[in-house]
């Protein structure tokens, strides 16, 4: 819910933070080299937020849809994002053109300042305490799919093949609320971490995934 590491990462390039539980993203303010930010579902409640991302030169990719801020009308939305972020090259997942960016200058809203927050009590901010009294646990039925969901998007970001459906088919409902969800996350980190990886790292990726799978293969061997 809290991003304030990011105030001691100047050099990042690209974040993924989508669907966690993040409202205030003026931690980002100072990561002067950040190209790619993805923020999709989580719970940013105000477009007053870009205030902190218009003095970030480099940002061109930005993914923000599914948040609060969005609101019901995705045209005022994306005109307001793009007015204040002349600069991006993609807004949720879709390219940006010239024809939007001229008329943003007429259709969305200038934000010349930071969100307004309410004081801090007991290290719990309001936009804290709504999230927290607002969630919900998802029944078993649902928490497979939505985890799927998640995984194929963050993939989707990367451009990385979908995983098919029938590869999580064997999971009981005990194991889908955790096992499941310690999967897709360290699946997802695998593979960001395989984008900053040059062919030799990638061959040494590959020897040790086929050695992975041969022990696998052995030991199911055995079992049967």
């Amino acid at each position: 819910t809290q991003i304030s590491i990011c105030r001691d990462l100047p050099n990042i390039e690209v974040i993924t933070f989508s669907v966690n539980g993040i409202s205030d993203l003026e931690p980002l303010h100072q990561c002067q080299n950040l190209s790619e930010l993805y923020l999709r579902k989580n719970n940013i409640t105000s477009l007053d937020e870009l205030f902190y991302l218009k003095t970030l030169p480099r940002l061109r990719v930005l993914w923000l849809a599914e948040n609060p801020c969005c609101g019901p009308d995705p045209h005022r939305y994306r005109m307001t994002v793009l007015r204040n972020l002349p600069s991006l090259q993609k807004l949720d997942n879709q390219a940006v053109t010239e024809e939007e960016l001229s008329q943003a200058l007429v259709d969305g809203v200038e934000i010349t300042a930071p969100p307004a927050r309410r004081s801090v009590e007991n290290g719990w901010s309001e936009s804290t305490m709504c999230s927290a009294a607002g969630s919900t646990t998802e029944p078993d039925s649902e928490l497979l799919t939505c985890s799927l969901e998640e995984t194929n998007k963050t993939q989707e970001e990367l451009d990385v093949k979908p995983v098919p459906r029938d590869k999580y088919s064997s999971f009981s409902p005990q194991e889908t609320d955790c096992s499941c969800k310690k999967r897709n996350n360290v699946l997802n980190a695998v593979l960001l971490l395989m984008t900053e990886l040059d062919t030799e790292g990638l061959e040494i990726i590959q020897q040790t995934v086929a050695r992975r799978l041969q022990a696998f293969h052995k030991k199911e061997l055995q079992e049967e």
